[in-house]
């Protein structure tokens, strides 16, 4: 490999966008196909990785948002779970 790639931050330390936007990028690299083997395979696990610290932060903001409660009236009255549980 001629040219060597910057170290990666690690995974857990980036932003959805942040990890979103190098999973795209690994995404494009390998379907190019101009990718070396080993690099690929490494990509690869990384790009795993960060598919996985993805879903676990969607998963950490899906449980953070709630829906407004409203009265007969149609006044907000609090909030509760979006999923009602």
């Amino acid at each position: 490999m001629s040219n060597p790639a910057p170290a990666a931050p690690d995974v857990s330390a980036l932003t959805f966008e942040q990890a979103v936007e190098e999973l795209e990028k690994i995404v494009a690299a390998l379907e190019r196909g101009d990718v070396p083997l080993d690099r690929s395979i490494e990509i690869y696990e990384r790009g795993e990785a960060l598919k996985k610290h993805c879903e676990t932060l969607l998963s950490a903001a899906e449980n953070r948002i709630e829906k407004i409660r409203l009265d007969r009236a149609g006044k907000p009255q609090g909030t509760e779970p979006l999923d009602g549980a």
